[in-house]
Order: C-alpha cells, then structure tokens, then sequence
C-alpha cells in the first residue's frame, strides 16, 4: 500500500492547538511529501524492466581489436573502434569517469588496452600519446598497496605492455619496473600451474586475453556457455573468437552488441543477479512493500529459470545463494541441494574460491540460514565454514573480487553480528541506509557501475520513508505514555516501565503506516504482561491473584465493588479496555468482534502464572514436561502476538484446523523464547530461589547432569523449534494461516533472539542507543549524499 495515502491525515494529528496557517503548510508539505514519493516511486519500478551496465573501455578495446572476416587490415566492429575515439577522457585515460581513486590501477589497465587497439587499426596518435602520458604520471600506483587491482592484474598489465612493445609503442616505463612485473607475473603463474587445481585452471580461462601466446586457447572453449560466451566476459570471448574464430563467440559478442549498441559492458548478462540484488536492497533498506508486483513479477520468473537450472544461476555461487534465499523466505519450493557444487572443498577449487571472493562467501553464508528442513546437513556445514572464513581477520578471503573492500567490511560485520534470526527489520533498515553507497564500484577485470545495483533514488526513498515512519511513531509512543498514566499503570510500584522497549519490539518489525492498530496492540499488550507478569511474580497475595482471574472469567462486573486491593482495579481495568479497544478495531478488518479471543488469550496466561505461583508457594518440583506445558504459555507472548494477528490485514476464522495451526506456531515460538529466557536468567533466578527449565534439568539428573550439558542441550531444543517456526511461516501448501500472520511469529522469534544475544550482543546502553536509533534519531540525507556528489553516475546502456 502506498504511503502517500498515510500522509495527508498526519496533518491533524497533534499534541498542542496549531494555527490555521500552520497546518496549511503541514498539509502543503505533506502533498508535496506524497508527490515526490509518487514519483520516485515511477522511477524505481522503470529499473525492474530494464538492467542497465556502465560501459567498459577495457572490454570493448578487446572487441575492437578483432579484424573483419573479409579483410585482415579492419576492425569486424568499427563501431567500437569509433566510440574508444570518442570516449577519452580528459586525463588521457579511458575508463569510468571520476573513478575511485582506489582504482588507478583499473585506469591504467583501461587505458593501456585502448591504446593498442588504437595502434592496431593505425588511428588515433594524438589520443594514444596522451594515454602514454597518463600512464606515465600514475606508473607509481602500481606498486601501492593501498590501490585495488582488477582480477588478473598481475598476468594481464604486463602481458600487455610485452604486446605494446611489439608494436612498436614507446611504453614509459623503465627496465627495471617491467622486469619486476614480468617476474611477479611469473611467479604467479608457476604457482598456479604447479597447483594444477580447477580453480587456477579456470582463473587462467578467464584472463586468457593476457595469456595469447602461451595458452591452449582450445582448452578455454570448456568453459563456454550456452549463450556463446566464456564467463559471460566480452574481452574473453572477444580473444577467444579473434584466434579460434569459434562463431558461437561471434554470436555473443554481436548479441551484446544489439543491446548496448557501439560499445560493450564488462559482464553480460547481468540481469537475473541484478534484479534478486535490487530486491534485496529494497528488502534491507525497508521500502520493498511499494514495490509488490514488480517484486512477485521477477521471484516468479527467477524460480522458472531456477526449475530450469539456468547457467546464470547455477554457474556462479554468489548468484545461486542469493535465489536460493530470496526464493525460500518468499515461499517458493527449492531444494538445497545445488549447494552440494559449492561444498567447501568444491568451492575452494572453483574460480570464486581462487579469487578469493568474499561476496561469494558472504552469500553462502546468507543462504545457509534459512534451514527448514532436518536433512539439510548441507547448509549446517556451510554455515560453519563460510562462517569461520568471514570471521578470521587474517583470512586471505579479505580479498574481493567485486567490490572495494571498505564497503564489504560493513557487510561482514553485520552478518556475523546479526544473523537472519535475531535482526529486526527496522535496525536492519538504518544500518542498511546508512551504509548504503549510492554510488557503488564493482571491479572484476575493470570496474562497472549499474543503478540496478545502486543508485540516489533507492537512497532517497529510503531515508523519506524511515523519517516518515518514525514520525507516525514519535506520535503513537506519546499517546501510549499518555495511556499509561491515564491507567494508574505508573501507580503500581511492583510493576518494571518498560514502554519504550515494548514499543520498540513492535516499531521495529511492524514499522508500516497501516500497521498502527497491531503496534498500538502489540505495545499495551507488552507493557501490560510485563505489570502482570510482576504482579503474580511479587506484587500480590495468593487472594489478588484468584480475584484478578476470577474478574477475567465473569468480564461483566461492577468496577467499583468486586475488587480486592487497588491494584487488581488498575490491572483489571487496563486489560479490559484494551481488549474492548482490540475487539472494536478488529470488526474493520475481520467482519467481527474478537474480544472473546482475546479475554481467552489473557486467561490462558494468567492461569498459567497462577500455576507457577502455586509451585512456588508450595515448593512444588514439576517435572520437565509439566512445566514445559505450562511455561511456554506463561512467557506471556499469547497476549502481544496472537490479538495482533487480527489487525495486520488478513481475514482469520475461527476454523479448527487454521487454529491447530495457529496453536503450533504459537508453541514452536515460545518455547524457543522460554528457554532463550531461562538459559540466560538461570544465576538471577537461582540466586531467588526460583525454577527454570535449567535448573530443573540439572535437579532431576540426579546430579550427574551439568550446567553446560543443560545448555547445550536446551540451545539444540531452541535451534530446532527456530527452524521448525521458519519452516510455518513459509509454508504454503496445507497451510490455512495467512502468510502476513504468520510473518508474526517469526517477528517475535526475531525480537526475543536480539534481545537475549549473548557475547556480542547488546549491553544496556546499547540497547538504549538502539531504541532511539529506530523511534528518535532522524536519518539525514545530506550526509549521506556527500560522497556521492564526488562521483556523478557513468554513461550506461541498457542491457
């Protein structure tokens, strides 16, 4: 659902009498608000129906140097050699415009692969002097270790150099420096050849426009794909086709060529990683609901291509992760199996694992957390070794084939802080944001840009939304301190004040405008556990508790009379009206009033914190499965999710087999969330004389059952319980329950994840910051455009 239709409204709502004029201007700058969304928006979805990719220099010199099939002294494609003469840049180098200054080496590498197709074709010297004379002024970047070097650097810079001097072309570089690269050159290419691995094999296929007079080119064809090209790289293929002239070679290039007119990107196609990769920055960024249909659209055509086992899925990891991921968290049937080609040692012997490609692990690693199935040892293993690689400082994986390495940083680290279970959307969103480089530089041979993969807009509407967002909710938090005060729940001196962090569990993962009702719901109900949960816990006598159940049961009752302390009328009165308040707002969405549900959903809870009263009082042990049965109940999650449910959108029933379903996920989460629960308040509840699933562990093992042996155990039972909740939610045949309403529960699995993380988790001030990250801090925009401003977006075909 759009936002704009939120805005406008937004206007009327405030604390403190405002001035006619005054809200004139908010309604004025509300419309204007929901304009410019409107048509960032437009934009946005234009870029689903098109991939656009940065021209290369570099790649189309290696077209342009191909000779034509009738005559060995012209260029086959002189429409290249025409857009190299007209595309210099004015420091005399070719490449990307106002490149990253990480990237000289990429420049010169460009600039050097122009100038011979220049001085192929005899065309062109004063532009070729003025490539040498750039060359000459940034020679030094070679030997910086700060610079990033383009794959193949090493084998292919100077194998060049070797090929200028044959033609005769007075290179600016000294002896001494060639000699020191041929020998690195060397060097590397003995280890490799000494290796002999599939990696290193492939690695050499693909930089083979470096290697012509020493390489089998015929052994490279094996690499060739079914859209004629090898590794989908036009200066490989464009090599290839100029010495084996192989017409499925020429096809390609001609095909590239049709698409992207007189010049030629550094990788095509790129579109189906293009795409899931934009829909994952929607997803991170938190505006993917404006784009449903442009979403399901390319998921649907993603899984067809993934039944029909697509080289340009299955040929690259990095790729074949992301679909595998996206394709299972949208409730499509795919298999784990394909991870079986990217095994440890597989990996580590394919052309990724060569190059050392941390993106690639970083999806694998992605894609390994979203287990649903008890047979997926696969996943379970890849998850520990792309884990272990992604965490070691020192690992030779800290080098990236396809990004500037600052930007990768972020990504690891936040992966590794926040796996998929424990990251809550709106936290997500800000760090996503705020690391978001609009300007993005990707670098395989040469580097490219693409606004598929990033760009200002995405940016843009991100930041609107999050401001925007956060300002309904500013307002929903003041009315809940307002609801607060106005219940006595401030008067109860037993009870923790813990709104700002019930709220937040909500802001944080139902954070759309339209969802206001089920957040407002989801907080009271939070802030009204936590009072409740004190009161049986150390606010009352045996007397209040029977009389604050005993109330729930007859519902119709005179207020002033059947109470027997103050307290029981304040936490009466505040838990009536709110579920008098949930039953009003449910008849707009669910054709009913569900009040009963809810009046069941808080006796349920109450009984069972009467039960654990009872134990308490009489020093009774329950056993394991006794208290288990009644545990999962008395963590006092019925009441925030389950009421919520009805006020998210979907229509539920009363039908016996969507509430078995219901009653399943509501049981597979909580317990995960009582033994998160327990584990960790184990010392402080054992120190008060109280019960837990860890200490009743240990007192029924007679002893012989340690504190470690009960954790991990229990840390198993919350690890399959937390698969076996994913696998609900995502479930769609034979399931009866809503996709937006089971999205519910996982929700919650993710909040109590967060909230319960050890080691690097949160402290008290962190998790302080954090609230306000999401419900104070606004995201300035400006700030984050100040880079992008330096570097203004390449020419780019479409493709």
């Amino acid at each position: 659902m759009s936002l704009s239709r939120f805005i406008i409204p937004l206007s009327c709502i405030s604390t403190s009498d405002s001035s006619m004029i005054t809200s004139t201007a908010k309604k004025n700058k509300n419309t204007a608000t929901a304009l410019c969304f409107e048509d960032t928006n437009e934009r946005i979805k234009n870029m689903f129906n098109k991939v656009e990719l940065s021209i290369s220099s570099y790649d189309t010199a290696f077209v342009a140097m191909i000779p034509s099939s009738t005559s060995p002294h012209a260029p086959f494609f002189p429409q290249c050699l025409n857009w190299l003469l007209d595309n210099q840049l004015v420091d005399g180098s070719w490449g990307l415009p106002d490149h990253h200054p990480l990237l000289i080496n990429d420049a010169l590498l460009s600039t050097l692969a122009c100038i011979l197709a220049l001085k192929q074709w005899g065309i062109g010297e004063d532009k070729m002097n003025k490539g040498l004379k750039f060359i000459e002024s940034n020679l030094t970047s070679i030997n910086d270790d700060k610079q990033h070097h383009p794959i193949g650097f090493d084998i292919i810079f100077p194998s060049l150099i070797e090929y200028a001097q044959n033609l005769g072309i007075n290179l600016p570089i000294g002896a001494a420096s060639l000699e020191a690269m041929i020998q690195k050159r060397d060097k590397e290419l003995q280890r490799g050849f000494q290796s002999d691995s599939e990696g290193w094999k492939a690695y050499l296929a693909y930089v083979s426009e470096g290697m012509l007079n020493s390489l089998d080119l015929n052994t490279v064809l094996k690499y060739q794909r079914k859209n004629g090209s090898l590794f989908n790289s036009p200066a490989t293929t464009a090599a290839a086709f100029q010495h084996l002239k192989n017409a499925d070679c020429l096809s390609y290039l001609q095909s590239v060529l049709e698409k992207s007119g007189n010049a030629v990107p550094t990788v095509y196609p790129l579109d189906v990683y293009a795409r899931l990769h934009m829909i994952d920055s929607l997803e991170r960024l938190g505006i993917n609901h404006h784009f449903k249909e442009e979403i399901q659209s390319v998921l649907d055509e993603t899984y067809r291509y993934w039944l029909q086992r697509a080289e340009d899925i299955f040929l690259d990891p990095t790729t074949c992760a992301m679909a595998f991921r996206m394709l299972r968290l949208n409730g499509y049937d795919v298999s784990s199996d394909p991870f079986y080609e990217y095994s440890e040692d597989k990996f580590a012997n394919s052309l990724k694992g060569y190059l050392k490609d941390v993106g690639a692990v970083l999806e694998l690693y992605r894609a390994s957390q979203v287990i649903i199935h008890p047979d997926e040892s696969i996943l379970v293993k890849q998850s520990s070794w792309t884990r272990n690689l992604l965490k070691q400082d020192s690992s030779p994986y800290q080098l990236y084939t396809d990004k500037i390495r600052i930007y990768v940083d972020n990504e690891v680290n936040d992966v590794l802080k926040f796996p998929h279970h424990a990251n809550l959307e709106r936290l997500l969103n800000r760090r996503s944001v705020e690391h978001y480089n609009a300007d993005e530089t990707r670098i395989l041979k040469t580097s490219y840009r693409s606004c598929n993969l990033a760009n200002q807009e995405i940016l843009k509407l991100a930041v609107e939304d999050f401001n925007l967002c956060q300002s309904i909710q500013n307002k929903e938090l003041k009315q809940l301190s307002r609801w607060i005060v106005e219940s006595k729940l401030d008067k109860l001196d037993f009870a923790r004040q813990k709104l700002a962090y019930c709220y937040f569990s909500s802001a944080a993962t139902l954070y759309s405008p339209e969802l206001s009702d089920a957040r407002i719901s989801w907080a009271k109900n939070g802030v009204l556990t936590t009072v409740v949960d004190d009161f049986f816990d150390v606010g009352s006598s045996e007397e209040e508790q029977v009389n604050l159940i005993q109330l729930m049961e007859k519902w119709d009752v005179d207020v002033n009379t059947v109470f027997c302390s103050e307290a029981v009328k304040i936490i009466f009165s505040a838990v009536r009206s709110t579920i008098c308040e949930i039953g009003e707002k449910s008849v707009e969405r669910q054709g009913r009033n569900v009040k009963d549900n809810v009046i069941k959903i808080w006796l349920d809870l109450m009984r069972s914190m009467f039960t654990e009263a009872e134990w308490s009082r009489t020093k009774t042990i329950p056993t394991i499965d006794d208290y288990m049965q009644n545990a999962y109940v008395s963590f006092a999650l019925g009441p925030i999710v389950l009421p919520a449910l009805y006020l998210v959108g979907p229509k539920l029933s009363d039908d016996a087999s969507e509430n078995q379903e219901l009653d399943h996920l509501f049981k597979t989460m909580s317990t995960s969330g009582r033994l998160l629960n327990d584990i960790q308040g184990f010392k402080r509840e054992s120190e008060e004389g109280k019960l837990n699933a860890v200490s009743l562990h240990m007192v029924h093992g007679n002893g012989v059952v340690t504190y470690e042996d009960t954790t991990d155990k229990l840390k198993g039972v919350i690890e399959d319980n937390r698969r076996e909740l994913l696998r609900l939610v995502l479930q769609e045949k034979g399931s009866f329950v809503p996709r937006d309403c089971k999205d519910l529960f996982w929700k919650m699995m993710k909040v109590l994840n967060l909230f319960y993380m050890k080691d690097d988790g949160f402290t008290s001030n962190e998790m302080h910051s954090t609230v306000n990250a999401v419900l104070k801090d606004p995201i300035i925009l400006d700030e984050l455009l100040v880079d992008s401003k330096r570097h203004p977006p390449p020419k780019a075909v479409e493709v």
